[in-house]
């Protein structure tokens, strides 16, 4: 099958998923749980894109804290590359348009409202602040998608984790080296999560949301699922006020 014949065939299972054109949409993928797809990675994301729109918005997690640590606090926007996956790296590397300014939990971006969204990282203290795209997520009506790779690697639990601070999430401040887009050098002092001792259990969030909520399909050999950015909010922020260990589990 050609490769545009595949772009329309994920085109339309992201469709009946529950995308629409105009989404914004945070996209959690694996590549290798597609199976064979001609253009690997780039047609997967020009799917997505044709599946938004102009009016929509892609983002993904370009998260680098593997590589932006304490003995190496020195971040490149630019040339600082993720530990994410092979979707995400390729996605920040050759066809967004931003990222934003984070040492250790930043995010790629492409579409409409970009610019709003990924900005002003760099103004938190903490990985997923009020100024992060997590952060926005809900306010924009903002989708979370999930390609093959379950709903356990969901950065923004962290985010809603950060509202209640439960004891096993922040470690130490460390003061980062950042290089922005324009070259320009910033010192920004930054709070890194620690989980130390603790297991994350996103997938909980299943048993929390209704079934409007979490929607689940294919989309070639891929499970996917798709979850509303504002519910989760809603319902796992007043889950983790009750019970702040409730996403997670002794090691």
């Amino acid at each position: 099958m050609p490769v545009n014949e595949y772009k329309k065939l994920i085109s339309k299972q992201l469709k009946e998923l529950g995308v629409a054109k105009g989404d914004v949409i945070f996209v959690h993928s694996s590549l290798s749980s597609f199976g064979y797809v001609p253009g690997g990675e780039r047609t997967i994301i020009e799917s997505l894109y044709q599946a938004v729109g102009e009016t929509g918005t892609l983002l993904f997690p370009s998260l680098s804290y593997e590589i932006v640590t304490p003995e190496n606090p020195y971040f490149d926007v630019v040339r600082t590359p993720s530990n994410v996956g092979k979707i995400p790296e390729y996605f920040r590397k050759h066809i967004a348009v931003k990222r934003s300014l984070n040492p250790t939990h930043s995010v790629s971006g492409m579409g409409k409202l970009v610019k709003e969204l990924l900005s002003d990282h760099s103004l938190d203290e903490t990985p997923c602040g009020e100024h992060s795209p997590y952060r926005k997520l809900p306010e924009r009506n903002g989708k979370i998608l999930f390609l093959g790779c379950g709903i356990e690697p969901n950065t923004s639990m962290h985010a809603i984790e950060e509202l209640v601070n439960p004891p096993y999430l922040f470690g130490n401040f460390y003061t980062y080296k950042v290089i922005d887009e324009h070259r320009r050098t910033h010192m920004l002092k930054c709070r890194r999560h620690d989980f130390n001792g603790w297991k994350q259990r996103y997938d909980r969030i299943e048993a929390i949301l209704e079934e409007k909520q979490l929607h689940s399909g294919k989309v070639l050999k891929a499970n996917a699922h798709l979850i509303e950015a504002k519910p989760l909010w809603d319902r796992a922020l007043n889950i983790l006020k009750k019970d702040p260990f409730y996403f997670v589990e002794r090691v």
